[in-house]
């Protein structure tokens, strides 16, 4: 691990000195991360913010993490899963309308997207040093604070803790429904190493004594929907469920689940799992063991099972995935967040 955080400040050294050189896009770039690996969120933020901008020209930039492709590719709501990671197929797919690309070299990413857009949102983007963003957006998971952490391979961190304060707003994710000013306040001050938190203005001190805006969200379940057409619409109303989930942290999507529903089943996967012919038979075969539930995923998972070859009919039928959306928890905090959006300098936003 020492060698790791020894690593890291080094790198982190070299471009924050300007010896290794920092390119910038043309046009506007949100970069949406984190400093821990996977499960703080950035999806559902993600989609947050294109709903904010909506009515803009938008592009969405990611390395397309799991795919089995490389390079440049612009994301076909009707492709595979496999060709450019779940993440980005669930965000083509919800919006049509925005251009969502695949690219590990995020400074070719954007220069073939150009100027054909009015911003571009960089998918899990905060350690590709390279190009530099226009806003940086650092997610904080509320249950795992990241100086309550340790790095790889001992814990979730991939990067420094202490990276949280370069960026420019700092978003504690999945937090309870409702947290008074005094909690948010406490909060940083124990768990991000903030300072002096002004609900006012949602800003808060790093140990430099530099201003960052740090703002609480949580997450809202939505009304489940079918994840093949011709799913019956009668089986979320259903006593019992039977759970399919390959994503991070599945214990809260698991839990909201068993507030409405006896679980018979839960099929828990690793992250990003690609579903084998295996596992699909024992999907099929849930259908005798458990004729009476409903089958649920989340939305990520439904882009990979959406390409599985096999998939029973039954199954289909009644299987529905339940989506997130991520809130923050107050419309002080919402309205914040709307003008630092729309507030970049560069480009038509």
């Amino acid at each position: 691990m020492l060698i790791y955080r020894t690593v890291l400040k080094l790198r982190h050294r070299a471009y924050d000195s300007g010896r290794r050189p920092v390119a910038e896009a043309g046009v506007p770039t949100i970069c949406v991360g984190n400093v821990t690996v996977g499960g703080t969120g950035k999806t559902p933020l993600t989609e947050l913010i294109l709903r904010e901008l909506n009515g803009h020209r938008l592009a969405v930039l990611s390395r397309g993490y799991g795919r089995k492709t490389k390079g440049y590719l612009e994301v076909d709501p009707a492709g595979d899963a496999a060709l450019y990671g779940d993440e980005p197929l669930q965000i083509a797919r919800k919006f049509p309308d925005v251009r969502v690309v695949v690219d590990e070299d995020r400074i070719e990413g954007c220069n073939k997207i150009g100027s054909a857009v009015d911003a571009i949102v960089l998918d899990d983007a905060y350690q590709y040093r390279k190009l530099k963003a226009s806003l940086n957006i650092v997610l904080v998971d509320y249950n795992r604070p990241v100086f309550k952490d340790s790095l790889l391979p001992f814990g979730r961190l991939r990067d420094l803790p202490e990276r949280i304060f370069k960026a420019d707003v700092i978003i504690v994710t999945k937090c309870p429904a409702a947290m008074s000013d005094f909690e948010k306040g406490s909060y940083a001050k124990d768990n991000l190493r903030m300072t002096g938190y002004e609900p006012a203005d949602h800003i808060a001190y790093t140990p430099a004594g530099d201003k960052i805006h740090v703002l609480f969200a949580t997450v809202e379940y939505q009304t489940p929907q079918p994840v093949f057409d011709g799913a019956e619409a009668s089986w979320p109303r259903a006593e019992r469920a039977v759970v399919i989930s390959g994503t991070a942290r599945n214990r809260p999507f698991i839990d909201h689940l068993a507030a409405s529903y006896s679980l018979s089943k839960v099929f828990s996967f690793p992250d990003h799992h690609v579903f084998t012919e295996k596992d699909v038979k024992k999907f099929n075969e849930g259908i005798w063991h458990y004729p009476f539930c409903c089958y649920f995923t989340t939305e990520k998972d439904a882009q990979r099972l959406i390409g599985c070859a096999g998939l029973s009919d039954d199954v289909k039928k009644r299987l529905f995935t339940v989506p997130i959306e991520a809130k923050f928890l107050s419309s002080e905090e919402s309205a914040l967040f709307s003008r630092l959006l729309k507030d970049l300098e560069k480009g038509s936003i």
